[in-house]
């Protein structure tokens, strides 16, 4: 299967919302708002990276990176996700694709690092890792993890940007 990345496009965001709502459909530990979020982030002009991965020429999955908030006034670090492929196509390394694409994207662009929040087992394949001091509060430990582009981290609370509130 041939899949092509690039940057969503202005008339990607209806079938973006729908990918991100399918991805995430009977994903556990979920509130099942990711598609809102996306959607808020990019009204506010908050996505600073937002990928598409296409089959076919049809969006079959989708990653969003905005900035977040450090305590301290650390800036230059974003925030990964969320990060969605559609089920019929997750487990056949497309959202490898996407982050590593991201990463890379991220790195270019001069950033300091990237946070996520989520499993543990998939994200540290990509260097990302659980970085003591580095919090994002109400969140068990080992979902929030962090990766720096120059090998120093911060230290402080994260706080992601007011879209990941979303409710609609």
């Amino acid at each position: 299967m041939n899949i092509e990345l690039s940057n969503e496009k202005s008339g990607d965001a209806a079938r973006i919302h729908q990918v991100t709502k399918q991805a995430f459909f009977s994903a556990p530990h979920t509130d099942h708002m990711e598609q809102y979020i996306v959607d808020a982030l990019r009204r506010a002009g908050a996505l600073k990276i937002f990928q598409v991965a296409k089959a076919e020429g049809e969006i079959i999955g989708h990653v969003a990176i905005s900035p977040v908030i450090l305590s301290g006034g650390v800036t230059g670090w974003f925030g990964l996700g969320p990060i969605s492929v559609l089920p019929e196509f997750q487990g056949l390394g497309i959202g490898t694709k996407l982050m590593q694409n991201s990463l890379a994207a991220l790195e270019e662009m001069n950033a300091l690092g990237c946070v996520v929040l989520g499993n543990p087992t998939y994200y540290e394949r990509f260097g990302l890792k659980v970085v003591d001091g580095l919090v994002l509060p109400d969140v068990p430990a080992e979902y929030f993890q962090a990766l720096s582009f120059s090998g120093e981290f911060p230290k402080g609370e994260v706080s992601y940007h007011d879209a990941f509130t979303a409710k609609s």
